[in-house]
């Protein structure tokens, strides 16, 4: 078996078929069935991802998705059955790399399980850095350090950052930069990108709200400052 994917879902069918199709596509799975459940077993299991219900009894899904961020960087997609952008956003400005809406084919779900993955474990063969103020990125090493400090970043946040570096004063729109990002496992609305860019800002900015490297195009999406 391959890497470990914890499926945390009260939905004991769904968890039951998505394990399924996990496993037949080559990953170890271990299953959680509510928010503390979820906790214990990732805690003991270490997992290379979580698959997360939005809607869980006790724990739900937006307080484990907390948790987790607490104490780790793992990628986790969140699956839920609510429609409203703002429950979206939440999960994704808690720390989510990416959001699943049921319902939903487990094969997509394989699909962007693998997608995230492949992104988490960066691209050795590339052996680029880039570094502008206090801010350095090593695409090879899959790392980014602020003022010499080692920063903690989502798949999601460093595939974000690195597209941005690469193409000082470049406008990215968000749509563009949902592709970069997600690339085959783009199924998404555009907003989601501005809470990957709120929760990038918060790790590299000294003022997030007066942000000197990553800014708003008002209008149109984000850049990277050229001068910095």
């Amino acid at each position: 078996m391959g890497k470990k994917i914890l499926v945390v879902d009260d939905e004991k069918k769904l968890t039951v078929i998505l394990k399924g199709y996990l496993e037949q596509a080559g990953y170890a799975v271990a299953t959680a069935y509510d928010g503390q459940q979820a906790l214990t077993l990732f805690r003991h299991d270490k997992p290379a991802l979580v698959l997360l219900d939005l809607n869980l009894p006790g724990l739900d899904g937006l307080d484990v998705c907390r948790a987790l961020r607490k104490e780790s960087n793992v990628p986790i997609i969140m699956l839920t059955a609510r429609v409203e952008e703002t429950d979206q956003l939440i999960g994704l400005e808690l720390g989510a790399d990416d959001y699943i809406a049921k319902p939903f084919s487990p094969r997509t779900v394989v699909a962007r399980v693998r997608a995230v993955l492949r992104r988490s474990e960066g691209e050795p063969a590339r052996a680029e850095t880039f570094a502008t103020g206090e801010l350095a990125l090593d695409v090879a090493k899959h790392s980014v350090r602020f003022k010499d400090r080692a920063l903690e970043l989502t798949p999601t946040e460093f595939d974000l950052l690195a597209v941005l570096m690469q193409n000082p004063g470049r406008v990215f729109t968000r749509l563009q930069l949902l592709d970069h990002v997600q690339g085959e496992a783009f199924d998404g609305y555009e907003r989601t990108i501005d809470a990957h860019v709120k929760n990038l800002r918060q790790k590299i900015e000294r003022d997030p709200k007066n942000p000197r490297y990553v800014l708003t195009v008002f209008g149109v999406g984000y850049k990277f400052a050229e001068d910095v």
